[in-house]
């Protein structure tokens, strides 16, 4: 497997039919004779008459044959199929969705489903997310704001502005200028976690840690004028503790967080994931439309500058276990219980 799971997980995402388990494992049956994907949608047989095995060749290797239903061996094949169209869609290409298709071998409305599956969005609203990269990336280096909005392929300045500039909460120009002259102002609260630090631009929250002080915002914004908070932060400082106390509850509260374009996609796709459900790093990868990007996945998550808000602790192994968490295991695992989560951390809980 490519993302181990013991038996008991595996049974578990075979009888929920999970889709994100799909090319982790394949399902043996042995009254049957033949091997499945775990969501294949044929009734379920008994537990005593399945076993899991890494792959297709395993499977094959141990007398099993592929099931005529949901055709596993089609995993990954499917799986290169997108992430060849990424990659055209990656450098910079627009092709129709009936010609990206067609280069990478199938029909267009399946191939529509499958890249939505693997990615969690469509192959247009992941080339305008690659786009919009480009051009918020090209900005610091270039000579104009208008040469770097061609350079990422806008036809026109006015695409841009309506795309990427609010997504960078701040103007195109300010951005390539570093952004000097900003403010943000801070608290520290008492949380039964401990103490929290709270920071926030006008534009909404750029620092939630747990552990830190008004120094770490120093080092982490070094152009910015550092003030004490005021009654707005106070209001804004309480709904973030009631989302520690109650992280389930959704607070509606605006960010104001910069990263590249991963990390942002990485953050963004976090705030998908419904409360008391966990993703693997290899499904916040897809989901934020990076598949294969497990690791740095696990790094943009590390780089969450907003505990909490931008739930990276809904992140685990792809084999249960807690994984890291910026702020300590036992704060992720009581933030997990909080939200209701029903399972369990692996022994190391690492």
């Amino acid at each position: 497997m490519t993302d181990p799971f013991d038996d008991a997980a595996a049974w578990t995402a075979f009888v929920a039919r999970d889709r994100d388990a799909d090319g982790r494992f394949v399902v043996a049956v042995a009254t049957t004779g033949i091997y499945c994907r775990p969501s294949c949608p044929a009734r379920r047989p008994r537990r005593e008459h399945v076993s899991f095995h890494a792959d297709a060749v395993a499977a094959r290797a141990a007398g099993y044959r592929p099931c005529r239903r949901c055709l596993p061996d089609g995993v990954a094949r499917d799986r290169a199929a997108v992430a060849a169209a990424a990659a055209i869609l990656d450098a910079g290409e627009a092709p129709t969705l009936a010609g990206l298709a067609t280069r990478v071998g199938y029909a267009p409305h399946h191939f529509q489903r499958l890249f939505v599956r693997a990615t969690g969005v469509s192959p247009a609203a992941y080339a305008r997310a690659r786009r919009a990269a480009r051009g918020a990336a090209a900005l610091p280096a270039s000579d104009s704001v208008t040469a770097a909005i061609y350079a990422a392929g806008y036809a026109a300045p006015s695409r841009f502005y309506g795309n990427v500039a609010p997504r960078l909460g701040m103007t195109p120009a300010q951005r390539r200028r570093g952004a000097p002259g900003e403010t943000i102002r801070w608290t520290i609260v008492p949380t039964s976690l401990g103490p929290l630090l709270i920071a926030a631009t006008m534009r909404g929250l750029c620092r939630v840690a747990f552990d830190e002080d008004a120094a770490a915002l120093t080092r982490l914004f070094p152009l910015a004028a550092i003030e004490p908070g005021d009654a707005a932060l106070a209001a804004m400082a309480a709904r973030v503790v009631a989302q520690v106390e109650s992280p389930a509850r959704d607070t509606g509260l605006p960010v104001d967080v910069r990263g590249t374009a991963f990390q942002e996609a990485i953050w963004q796709a976090l705030q998908a994931i419904p409360p008391g459900e966990t993703r693997s790093y290899a499904d916040l990868a897809a989901l934020a439309g990076y598949p294969g990007a497990t690791r740095a996945a696990g790094t943009a998550c590390g780089a969450n500058p907003v505990a909490v808000v931008v739930p990276c602790h809904r992140i685990l192994r792809g084999d249960g276990a807690l994984g890291g968490y910026a702020h300590g295991p036992d704060r992720k695992l009581a933030l997990l219980e909080r939200e209701g989560w029903p399972g369990k951390p692996g022994p190391d809980r690492k």
